[in-house]
C-alpha cells in the first residue's frame, strides 16, 4: 500500500490480470502513486459496477481515476458498486516519466495528480473522504446511504471513525510496508493488530457492520485496507485480521470482503505482495523475501 492520504493515494502498480477496473470529476483532491499497469482502460460499466446493467450514457456521466492497490481508490469503487451506480474506471500510470493522464492532472493540480478522483459531469471531486461523502450526497435515492440521516450524532461518530482510520491506521501501517528489517515490520503490524482491537470495541456495539444492520462510512473506510491487512501475513508472517485478537472485526472482514462490489475488486494477497517488493526495490529498501508459512 503506498502509504498515505494526502491525496487520496493510490499505491499501486500494475494491475493483475485478473483484477475489474472501473469509473472522472472537476478537482477536489485525494492522492495515490501507481505502478505498473501499462494501460489506461475504461470499462464496461456492467463491469465497472459489479454486473449492474445501464446504459453507456449514465457511465459516461460520472469517472474514477485511479490505481488498483491504493486502498483510497477502492473505498470509491466500493460505495459505486454497493450503490449500483454506473461509471467509468480508468487505471492511471503513475510510475513512468509523465504518464498521468492530463485529465487527471487537470483534475487534481492541487496534489499534482494524484488518485483518486471522481469526474462527474466534467466537474472533479477528490480524496477519498470527500468523495465518498459526495457520493452520498449526488445520489441520495442509491443505497446504502454511508451516512445515516436523521441523527447528527450517528454521522458525526461515523465521521470519527472514518478519520481514525486515516489518522492512526496509515502512519501504523507504513513500517509493515516499508520497513527496513523483519523485526520493523513485525513491531509495526504487532501495532496494527492493538490498533484494531480499538474498533473491536466499536464493532461490539453494533451489528454485522459498523454502519449498523447496512455499510456505512467506517466500513468503506477501513474495507479500503482489507487486501493490505490480508497480505501482512505474506509479507512478514503476522496475521493482522488475527480472529484470537480481534473476532468481531475478523469477521467483518469476511462479511465485508465478500459482498457483490467488494469482492471483485480487492486485489489478492500475491499481487500486493509482488507490488510491495517492486516498491521497496524502487526506494532502494533491502530486499526482504515474503515470509514462507509452514
Amino acid at each position: 500500500m503506498h502509504a498515505h492520504d494526502g491525496s487520496d493515494d493510490a499505491r499501486t502498480s500494475a494491475d493483475p490480470p485478473n483484477q475489474p477496473y472501473k469509473n472522472p470529476i472537476h478537482s477536489i483532491g485525494d492522492s495515490a502513486q501507481s505502478s505498473q499497469h501499462p494501460t489506461r482502460s475504461a470499462m464496461a460499466t456492467a463491469e465497472a459496477t459489479g454486473g449492474s446493467s445501464s446504459s453507456e450514457g449514465e457511465a459516461a456521466e460520472l469517472t474514477l481515476l485511479g490505481f488498483w492497490t491504493s486502498p483510497y481508490v477502492l473505498r470509491a469503487r466500493f460505495a459505486l458498486n454497493l450503490k449500483g451506480i454506473p461509471y467509468t474506471y480508468v487505471e492511471e500510470d503513475l510510475f513512468g516519466d509523465n504518464t498521468k493522464s492530463q485529465l487527471l492532472l487537470a483534475s487534481n493540480p492541487a496534489h499534482g495528480g494524484k488518485v483518486p478522483v471522481l469526474v462527474h459531469h466534467g466537474k472533479p471531486v477528490a480524496e477519498s473522504m470527500v468523495i465518498l461523502e459526495y457520493i452520498d450526497e449526488a445520489f441520495p435515492d442509491s443505497l446504502p446511504r454511508l451516512l445515516p440521516s436523521g441523527d447528527p450524532h450517528r454521522r458525526a461518530a461515523a465521521r470519527f471513525w472514518a478519520a481514525y482510520v486515516d489518522q492512526k491506521l496509515l502512519p501504523t501501517w507504513i513500517p509493515l510496508y516499508g520497513g527496513a528489517t523483519v523485526e520493523e515490520r513485525v513491531k509495526a503490524a504487532g501495532e496494527v493488530v492493538a490498533l484494531l482491537e480499538t474498533f473491536e470495541g466499536v464493532l461490539g456495539e453494533k451489528d454485522e457492520f459498523f454502519g449498523g444492520g447496512s455499510v456505512g462510512l467506517v466500513d468503506v473506510a477501513l474495507g479500503g485496507f482489507i487486501g493490505w491487512l490480508r497480505a501482512s501475513e505474506a509479507m512478514c508472517g503476522v496475521r493482522t485480521l488475527d480472529p484470537a485478537r480481534t473476532p468481531l472485526v475478523a469477521a467483518w472482514a469476511e462479511r465485508f470482503g465478500a459482498l457483490d462490489g467488494v469482492r471483485e475488486v480487492v486485489p489478492d494477497v500475491p499481487g500486493l505482495v509482488e507490488y510491495n517488493l517492486m516498491k521497496r526495490a524502487r526506494r532502494g529498501l533491502p530486499f526482504l523475501p515474503p515470509h514462507q508459512t509452514q
